[in-house]
């Protein structure tokens, strides 16, 4: 009897478990597991920054000259495409008649000298007759008066020969830069009148004043920085290249169908002689 019960627990300990483990089991499989985590994928910058660009004339660069006076060109120096140095000689007006009106102006300010020395005498006259009391009060104040007058025609006819000798210094118009010519509107001969502009004479492009603008797409912009090195070649001369580094970054993006660029200002280093302002430009800038 013993052995009977004993064999039946152990039975319904078996089918216990095992309908535990049934329970269980499936419960178990079904739970999710983690995914495993992945490395986020890696850009690789590019090696060179590739873009168009167009070499310009920087602000500022690009000087009119003309003339402050009137008058018949005597001498012309300079042509298109010639070089010109600062403070050298473009060209002079006829000063004849700037001549004359110096020379009148000057004898203005000897006349007025004159007026001075004569109005000085008779004030010294009239202070010594003041101090003996044989001239009323008022010829002495009447003299001092005389003097002063006299003093600022004086001024004046001093001021008005400066004028004219500056205007005279302005029949000789001279290079306010150095540099290249790029135009030439007047010829020996022809007769300049500056009453109300100054007529231009030459325009003068200075030295050195290229640079390269290039149009750097939207996803290559982050890996352009100031100072970043750039090579460059023009369609002119396609086997030969230019150097230059990045000087700046417009802020602003410029937008042309859709497409989003950004101006990238670059100074050229190397020998510029042979380039020409609106020429076409292939850019290769290197990442910083």
């Amino acid at each position: 009897m013993k052995r009977a019960a004993m064999i039946a627990c152990v039975a319904v300990g078996v089918g216990a478990g095992t309908w535990y483990w049934t329970r269980s089991a499936p419960v178990a499989r079904a739970t999710p597991k983690a995914p495993a985590a992945s490395p986020a994928p890696k850009r690789a910058a590019p090696s060179t920054v590739l873009a168009s660009g167009v070499i310009r004339l920087r602000v500022g660069s690009e000087v009119r000259v003309g003339s402050q006076v009137s008058g018949i060109v005597t001498t012309l120096n300079v042509t298109v495409g010639s070089h010109i140095g600062r403070d050298e000689l473009i060209a002079e007006i006829d000063s004849r008649e700037l001549d004359a009106r110096l020379e009148q102006a000057r004898a203005q300010v000897a006349v007025a000298q004159q007026e001075v020395r004569r109005a000085t005498v008779v004030l010294e006259r009239a202070t010594r007759l003041d101090e003996r009391q044989l001239i009323p009060r008022q010829q002495l104040e009447d003299a001092e008066l005389a003097l002063d007058d006299a003093k600022a025609k004086l001024v004046k006819a001093q001021r008005d020969a400066e004028v004219v000798d500056t205007d005279r210094s302005f029949t000789q118009i001279r290079a306010p830069i150095s540099g290249t010519v790029a135009s030439v509107s007047t010829q020996q001969g022809e007769t300049v009148a500056a009453s109300f502009t100054a007529p231009t004479f030459v325009t003068i492009i200075a030295d050195h004043a290229l640079q390269l603008v290039a149009m750097v797409d939207e996803t290559d912009i982050g890996a352009v920085r100031t100072g970043s090195r750039a090579t460059f070649t023009v369609e002119a001369y396609p086997d030969r290249q230019f150097l230059g580094r990045v000087e700046r970054i417009a802020p602003k993006a410029t937008i042309v169908s859709g497409v989003v660029n950004y101006e990238v200002m670059i100074t050229i280093g190397s020998s510029a002689d042979v380039l020409k302002p609106d020429m076409t430009a292939n850019v290769s800038i290197e990442p910083r």
